[in-house]
């Protein structure tokens, strides 16, 4: 095998760790010049991808959320989101590996998920600098599109 066609098959075999499959719309936020562009282009390469960005305004099938410590709130980026998946949709939440700047302690992922809704079904290595937790929402709990915090956060009334 050529190293170009091993490098195909790595790339091909880091969106299968992922679970993306052929024809899925993959929205991808927190992008910087930070984030793994092999990883980025395996993704893309899987035939009928549709990498969207954060502006995207329908559903989606995969959340990639590229996340450093510094940036914010993680249980409120979470909730965000939550909102365009479909059922039986999930989010990568992409985090720098341990001694990398921006690196996020697993724990404060296991307190933030559970906080947002979410249930931390695998870790992987998901690239050189980059850790991934693959985070699902129940199906009763997921909110319509654009919905959103203000609607988590609401509670009916008692007649």
């Amino acid at each position: 095998m050529s190293a170009t066609a091993g490098q195909a098959q790595d790339q091909r075999g880091q969106a299968e760790r992922l679970g993306i499959k052929p024809g899925q719309v993959v929205q991808e936020i927190g992008y910087d010049d930070d984030c793994d562009e092999e990883l980025r282009d395996a993704i893309g390469d899987v035939d009928g991808v549709e990498l969207v960005g954060e502006d995207y305004d329908d559903v989606v099938d995969v959340v990639l959320l590229w996340w450093r410590d510094e940036d914010g709130d993680l249980v409120d980026a979470l909730v965000d989101a939550v909102s365009p998946l479909t059922d039986g949709g999930y989010i990568w939440l992409l985090t720098p590996k341990a001694g990398r700047p921006g690196h996020v302690e697993p724990s404060d992922i296991g307190e933030a998920a559970p906080t947002a809704g979410l249930s931390q079904t695998s870790s992987i290595s998901a690239a050189r600098d980059w850790s991934g937790s693959r985070l699902v929402a129940p199906r009763a709990r997921r909110l319509p599109r654009g919905w959103g915090r203000a609607c988590a956060a609401f509670r009916p009334v008692p007649a």
